[in-house]
């Protein structure tokens, strides 16, 4: 697997289904399904991470009390 730096969000999706996938299996040890569970709690929380970034990126263009158009971030602070 690539390091999961070097993966798009969607990339580290696909991968956590993959490994959901094979976790509903029952073909693997548990020493295999521990390390697939591992590596989908470091997938997550990359996803998390990548998650609350792209959020703190997302504006919102209002209108101020002067009617002129201001850039407000995600949650409306400005």
């Amino acid at each position: 697997m690539m390091k999961k730096e070097e993966l798009s969000f969607e990339e580290a999706i696909k991968r956590l289904e993959k490994i959901a996938s094979e976790l509903e299996g029952d073909k693997l040890s548990l020493e295999d399904s521990l390390k697939l569970y591992e590596e989908g709690i470091r997938l997550i929380r990359y996803c998390n991470t990548m998650l609350e970034g792209a959020e703190r990126k997302i504006k919102m263009i209002g209108i101020n009390a002067d009617g002129e158009p201001e850039e407000k971030d995600f949650l409306g602070e400005v």
